[in-house]
């Protein structure tokens, strides 16, 4: 039972944490917001915070949800709001909910704590299912979510009228829970931070498109990763639905366990169940009926990786009810998403790519595997524990040089090194690995930039890296 007059606590003052903070307001909770940064300025953090609940209540009325509820309760909510900022609140015995933010490690000291006394740990996306309404698919893996959420959101949005797109994906999902109704369908982009914090989260139909190793410095070991991943299934049973990579061991493996129905699909080659690569098409095999999906001519998009994130968009599509033609109309329209290999311009005969989204070695792998050209490759950033040698042996004769920036830039030249390519260029800045590319790239090749690390340090995320990667190549 929750008591209105105690204080949920919201830990993590980024995009996440002020969406529940706002919802939980709306619900006539008394909310306290916490963030490390002690940097932050707390005036502008309340006024956001009430500008969200004024902009659901707006939404709310426009879709003719429930009559507008701010009147008069704007002062009450701000009365219920407080914000610490820097140190951990010292008196924690009025808290009787804590809602972590996805950034925030579900093992911190002050939250084990916490949860040793009793008080419920949700993440944000546990507290928005449990005021979502309607139907759910959920989209996981290591590499290619976005890409698969953005199309599975796409291939919904065209065949249902209330359709919700959420998640890591950038739209926090308590911003939109309040505004789902009972034929609402929402698709959501998990990440592992997400899942550590999984209750009774129950999507109908749940995707784990790869797992490799990523975020060990957050998740410790490869083992307690997996299982974060794998949490996305936790509830879900015969009626459900998963779709898994079957060229993936460990989903493999992993598929064999669940109680829910599994769809498989694979970039290798045909397969007995499920949908599959083959050569230029994608086909899909269910019982003893057999279809051509599409050709890839017929994609917008670049390299097996993407085919990949077709096949399980549709299967998330067809198991949530979409016709396959009406699938087929969405794919052949589909753009690849902001960030991940997303071409920008050629100068001088000169093609750039961002693809600032591959923030590991794997995703990075499929980054330059989509090549077609000699490649300049800007890499490095922030140290998540990776190791990349699988990275640079992928190189395949198509890189050119390596050009590292950040703070993996020697540790990631050491491991090309040992791997005999010493081809590689160290930088201070993004701006003069930019410049370095434009001084020595060809007429016919590419620069791409491809990081295999996180941007922390310096950038904000992997967007503000890529928007000025891309302002870069667009000044004259």
């Amino acid at each position: 039972m929750i008591l209105y007059d105690k204080w949920a606590l919201v830990v993590g003052a980024g995009k996440s944490g002020t969406a529940a903070a706002a919802l939980l307001l709306r619900q006539g909770r008394k909310v306290l917001l916490y963030d490390g940064n002690k940097g932050l300025d707390e005036g502008e953090l309340k006024k956001r915070i009430i500008e969200e609940c004024r902009t659901l209540d707006r939404k709310e009325t426009e879709l003719g949800l429930v009559p507008g509820e701010l009147n008069g309760q704007e002062a009450r909510m701000e009365q219920a709001l407080a914000v610490t900022l820097g140190q951990f609140p010292a008196d924690t015995s009025q808290i009787v909910q804590v809602i972590l933010s996805p950034g925030v490690p579900a093992d911190l000291p002050e939250i084990a704590a916490l949860k040793e006394d009793g008080i419920p740990i949700w993440g944000e996306v546990e507290f928005a299912y449990s005021v979502c309404k309607g139907r759910i698919a959920a989209v996981t893996g290591t590499n290619g979510k976005t890409t698969t959420t953005a199309l599975a959101g796409e291939i919904m949005k065209d065949y249902y009228s209330s359709v919700f797109v959420v998640g890591n994906i950038g739209i926090p999902f308590t911003s939109t829970a309040p505004l789902t109704r009972e034929d609402t369908v929402t698709v959501a982009e998990i990440s592992s931070f997400q899942l550590e914090t999984v209750h009774d989260f129950h999507p109908e139909v749940s995707a784990i498109l790869n797992i490799t190793p990523d975020h060990l410095n957050r998740h410790h070991t490869m083992e307690n990763y997996i299982a974060a991943k794998e949490n996305i299934t936790k509830n879900q049973n015969e009626k459900d639905a998963c779709v898994l990579n079957y060229e993936d061991e460990t989903l493999r493996e992993f598929g064999k366990r669940l109680a829910c129905k599994v769809i498989w699909f694979s970039g290798a080659g045909e397969i007995p169940e499920g949908l599959w690569l083959d050569g230029n098409a994608i086909f899909l095999r269910q019982g003893s009926h057999k279809e051509k999906v599409c050709g890839i001519s017929e994609l917008n998009l670049l390299g097996r990786h993407n085919y990949e994130n077709v096949m399980a968009a549709v299967a998330i599509g067809l198991e949530m009810g979409v016709p396959m033609e009406s699938i087929r109309r969405t794919l052949r329209r589909f753009q690849a998403v902001e960030h991940r290999i997303e071409f920008v311009a050629e100068r001088n005969g000169v093609a750039y790519y961002n693809d600032s989204k591959g923030t590991n070695p794997d995703a990075a792998i499929k980054g330059i595997q989509a090549m077609t050209r000699p490649t300049w490759l800007i890499g490095g950033g922030y140290d998540k524990g990776s190791d990349y040698e699988e990275w640079i042996q992928s190189f395949d004769g198509k890189v050119r040089e390596l050009v590292l920036i950040g703070q993996t830039k020697e540790k990631i030249k050491e491991a090309a090194q040992r791997c005999g390519f010493d081809a590689v260029h160290l930088c201070d800045t993004l701006e003069e690995a930019v410049s370095y590319c434009r001084q020595h790239a060809k007429e016919g090749e590419a620069v791409l930039l491809s990081p295999a690390c996180a941007s922390w340090g310096m950038f904000k995320n992997y967007e503000e890296r890529g928007r000025i990667f891309k302002e870069l190549v667009r000044q004259n």
